[in-house]
């Protein structure tokens, strides 16, 4: 079954209820599962719409919904699932508030993933992007990420659209942020890896992260040293250090990582443990933000937790099924 991801420009709470109303009443008509998971003030002016109708429509606040790509991507991936075998029909508006430049760049890469994530699924997923609010660059990245435009004077085909493993590529080609000169450095080379999460674990109390965030980022620089040790080039490294209200831990060797020109390993939720990418999975689902440079100088993981984390990692529908 193909999925429907559609992008739809609006401007104001009159266009946007002229379309995401219907959109929603079709869902319902369809005998779909219904979900809306929207940001204040329009969650209450949908609630207010369909308040004593009793039609069931799964409500989410998108500021709840909407703190970590690689979760929310699992999070409705377990809608999809427990919707089984009814198809879901999705009104689904993220939050672009209050993110930094890269992690922005995640929130739009997750634009994309939703493609190839849910592309046999028969899904349907409205996405709506205020014109009058929203930064412009998020408004053209929503056209080359949604394979559908819903927008004043079009409605169909986006031709603007680029395919999720060309999109993904042209987003890891960005240059790599300089370290600080006081970053604290380890060598990574050998098997055991005890000293390394020591090492990791000290200086991560030591720059402020609570327990459980902090286990979450030895965890993961465990598993990316390890991988860089059994697939990478040595030398390899591992540097640490505070960035305003992070802590950045770099993982890097010397070799030059060619990811195959389809391949979104580490994004897409693997099926079971034993599935490649399973790991780079998981670290992600630890971090608030991982990201991926590869170059003739070598191949870096850098991987950054807030202080301000709990470290929890639930899935925001819980309940649900």
């Amino acid at each position: 079954m193909i999925m429907e991801h559609r992008a739809f420009l609006y401007r104001g709470a009159d266009e946007y209820l002229s379309v995401t109303v219907p959109y929603l009443e079709s869902g319902l008509a369809s005998d779909q599962s219904v979900i809306a998971v929207v940001p204040e003030p329009n969650l209450t002016a949908l609630r207010d719409v369909f308040a004593g109708s009793g039609r069931r429509i799964r409500f989410f606040d998108s500021a709840e919904f909407y703190r970590h790509p690689v979760r929310t991507l699992r999070d409705y991936q377990a809608v999809v699932k427990q919707s089984a075998p009814r198809r879901v029909c999705a009104l689904a508006e993220p939050v672009w508030e209050g993110w930094d430049e890269r992690q922005m760049l995640e929130w739009i890469r997750y634009e994309s993933l939703i493609n190839v994530v849910f592309a046999g699924s028969g899904a349907r997923a409205l996405c709506p992007y205020d014109t009058g609010t929203l930064p412009p660059r998020v408004v053209a990245e929503a056209k080359r990420t949604h394979p559908l435009l819903l927008s004043p004077g079009h409605e169909g085909e986006n031709h603007e659209y680029v395919e999720p493993a060309t999109f993904g590529a042209g987003c890891d080609r960005r240059p790599r942020p300089a370290r600080p000169r006081d970053a604290e450095y380890l060598p990574v080379d050998g098997a055991d890896l005890h000293l390394l999460r020591a090492f990791v674990g000290e200086r991560a109390a030591r720059h402020g992260l609570a327990k459980r965030p902090a286990r979450n980022l030895v965890t993961a620089a465990n598993e990316v040293a390890a991988n860089a040790l059994q697939h990478g080039t040595p030398p390899a490294g591992l540097w640490i250090w505070r960035d305003g209200d992070d802590v950045v831990c770099e993982i890097g060797d010397s070799g030059f990582w060619h990811p195959p020109p389809d391949s979104l390993t580490g994004f897409i939720p693997p099926d079971t443990a034993l599935q490649r990418g399973f790991g780079l999975w998981t670290v992600r689902l630890l971090v608030d933000l991982m990201e991926i440079r590869t170059g003739w100088e070598g191949t870096f993981v850098r991987l950054s937790v807030s202080r301000g984390t709990t470290g929890h990692a639930g899935a925001a529908t819980a309940g649900l099924a």
